[in-house]
């Protein structure tokens, strides 16, 4: 199991930065928007995916709140993109 965890972890890490890619060279805007929203949620499946590693739950704790924050970031984003359009 803990192999099948560190193939995923290392998958997971290798489209985290293919994302960060897009977020650099995005055409728009909403692009890298989109790209950043979706390293936060990939990062926050790392985090989780180390919980169970090291069979720490409180990781689990970091990870609702990084995606909290990652949410929020977003529609702040979100909301400033339409302002200024």
């Amino acid at each position: 199991m803990s192999g099948l965890l560190h193939a995923v972890s290392l998958g997971i890490l290798v489209l985290l930065f293919a994302c960060l890619w897009r977020a650099a060279l995005g055409p728009t805007v909403a692009d890298r928007v989109v790209a950043i929203n979706v390293i936060s949620t990939k990062t926050m499946v790392l985090i989780a995916i180390t919980s169970s590693l090291f069979s720490e739950e409180f990781f689990l704790d970091v990870a609702m709140v990084y995606a909290i924050i990652g949410f929020v970031a977003t529609v702040g984003v979100a909301k400033y993109i339409e302002r200024s359009t």
